[in-house]
């Protein structure tokens, strides 16, 4: 009985290592559905005079705005309506979390930026047939401030909606890894398009130069601790006057440069393990003590760096293979810890 039980248990062990072999698909891809789902091309046509969507129209207009289009979302055939809405006819609902003046500048400069209102807003019937923004309030607020006269909605008639659209909101935000992969892989295409203008000309669309290298050094490595670098590298990272694709080459060339670096980093920070070291915050203070600029002061965009980039990266990656082990303290470990935990920037 236990011989028949090891090699049925052996069977299934074959059988799912076989499985596995044979349906195996890279890491980061996700399977498609097993069954088609929605509508089709022609059963999400809808117009402006269907009766699903006729007395949302004539609400917009009375509210001084102009019905564009309509169709039936995808999924579950919802009528929703596509339309210009006034400013001052729309409203946040009053269940939202509190504005954010420095978002809502930000958000009003890069939209203002782009030259366009692209993302409408989505828009609900509320209480006393209001028109209120369930999740769109920076963007309402940033449109106010660019003094915009209409916003693009689409609107539901269904006021539920309002309490369900939280539900959406699960994209995942922007981490430093995440933003710096995107402008990388953002320059590449620019430098491929336009191979003659300036690193500098497409600083806007980039947002801050450390991002790409950090970009770069994320290719190489996708664990790489970028928020232990990304203090050092403002400090002494600007724009490039030098052609993209050529400034983006120099740029691998100082990755793969902080690359070396960083290796001497995890040396250390092996040696300060094997000596009982256990903070949390070992390679953030082995950075922190090698860093030349760690004293200078945050400078402005279009100021002059603290040191340049190519000397900043000479000097440190000789303070690294200099590293004294035995001069660290717990002491200083703990207030890097505490400078950590009160500021944390991400």
């Amino acid at each position: 009985m236990a011989a028949r039980k090891k090699a049925a248990a052996s069977r299934g062990r074959a059988t799912r290592g076989t499985k596995r072999t044979g349906t195996r698909r890279a890491r980061g891809t996700l399977a498609p559905g097993s069954r088609a789902r929605g509508l089709t091309a022609a059963e999400t046509a809808l117009t402006l005079e269907s009766p699903e969507i006729a007395a949302l129209a004539a609400a917009v207009r009375e509210a001084g705005g102009a019905p564009i289009g309509a169709y039936r979302e995808p999924l579950n055939g919802h009528a929703l309506l596509l339309a210009t809405v006034p400013i001052a006819a729309l409203q946040p609902t009053p269940f939202q979390r509190d504005l954010s003046p420095t978002h809502t500048q930000r958000l009003a400069k890069r939209i203002g930026e782009s030259g366009a209102f692209l993302d409408p807003l989505i828009v609900v019937r509320g209480e006393q047939g209001r028109l209120w923004t369930p999740n769109g309030r920076h963007r309402l607020a940033a449109a106010k401030v660019l003094g915009l006269r209409q916003v693009t909605a689409l609107i539901s008639a269904d006021p539920a909606l309002a309490y369900r659209i939280l539900a959406l909101n699960t994209e995942k935000a922007h981490n430093l890894r995440d933003r710096s992969l995107e402008v990388i892989r953002m320059a590449r295409s620019l430098a491929g398009a336009h191979p003659r203008t300036s690193e500098q000309s497409w600083a806007e669309q980039f947002e801050a130069p450390e991002l790409l290298t950090l970009g770069l050094l994320y290719e190489a490595s996708g664990r790489f601790a970028g928020g232990a670098y990304s203090a050092f590298l403002r400090k002494v990272e600007r724009f490039s006057d030098r052609p993209l694709a050529k400034s983006l080459r120099e740029r691998q060339d100082y990755a793969a440069r902080l690359l070396g670096i960083d290796a001497e980093v995890k040396r250390i920070v092996a040696g300060l393990q094997e000596r009982g070291f256990r903070s949390p915050y070992l390679r953030n203070y082995v950075v922190a003590r090698i860093n030349p600029v760690r004293w200078s002061k945050p400078r402005k965009a279009n100021a002059a760096p603290a040191m340049p980039l190519a000397q900043a990266l000479t000097r440190m990656a000789a303070a690294a293979r200099a590293f004294k082990l035995d001069s660290v303290s717990h002491r200083e470990l703990a207030w890097v810890a505490v400078g950590a935990e009160g500021g944390a920037e991400e």
